[in-house]
């Protein structure tokens, strides 16, 4: 395999100072964004992912997952009748008693690592990066996010790819503080990207994940960054 990297790229702060990272360690010419659709509520992290792609001059790819979480009631399906929680992730384990918050999308980072590898062994690449970090791991929101689950996807991966094909989580043992400091210092354009649950013209900043954007931005002496 030649030495190119697939980063799946959601338009958010993690996946793009992924990207950004991949881009310094592979150059552009050998760094694929794949993006995902998966039947979310709203397309604003897509379209931020776009205007990121224009920002750094490269092409990406786009793969429709949707048909795949039709059973599932998660909160951030369109389909889902669940209001999103507007509260911090650590309020939400405890009402639901350590299991997986309602915005994890059942094995949502499996599919997606699977369905990446396919395509980039195809498109010969060496590795896959994504932008999994112990924040949202911690407590068991999201289970696909544990360093755990990291290490046997990516030896699941290896083997099954012929030993060709790894998993890069750079941030895996990182808050998303530390992230942000990474990406302040690799220049990511995060006034372009989306991290909002709803789907508004402004976030919401009471969702868990615009929570956790702002105190990482705070963290860092910065008092927000768009959404």
């Amino acid at each position: 395999m030649a030495d190119k990297a697939m980063v799946l790229f959601s338009g958010g702060v993690d996946s793009t100072t992924c990207l950004a990272l991949a881009l310094e360690r592979y150059g552009k010419g050998n760094v694929i964004p794949l993006s995902i659709l998966y039947g979310q509520k709203h397309e604003k992290e897509l379209e931020a992912a776009k205007q990121i792609l224009d920002f750094y001059q490269i092409k990406g790819m786009e793969l429709d997952l949707t048909t795949i979480f039709a059973n599932s009631n998660c909160s951030l399906l369109a389909h889902s009748n669940e209001k999103i929680p507007q509260t911090t992730y650590s309020e939400q384990l405890k009402q639901t008693n350590g299991a997986p918050v309602s915005t994890y999308v059942p094995f949502r980072n499996g599919l997606f690592l699977a369905s990446a590898a396919s395509l980039a062994i195809g498109e010969g690449c060496s590795s896959i990066y994504y932008g999994a970090h112990h924040d949202d791991a911690a407590g068991n929101a999201y289970p696909d996010c544990s360093e755990g689950f990291y290490t046997s996807m990516n030896q699941a991966i290896y083997e099954g790819s012929g030993k060709a094909l790894k998993v890069e989580a750079p941030f895996i043992g990182w808050n998303k503080a530390h992230i942000v400091k990474e990406g302040l210092r690799l220049g990511v354009p995060y006034h372009l990207t989306w991290s909002c649950y709803e789907g508004g013209e402004k976030p919401c900043g009471v969702c868990g994940t615009c929570i956790d954007r702002n105190n990482a931005f705070l963290a860092n002496g910065i008092s927000t960054l768009s959404s």
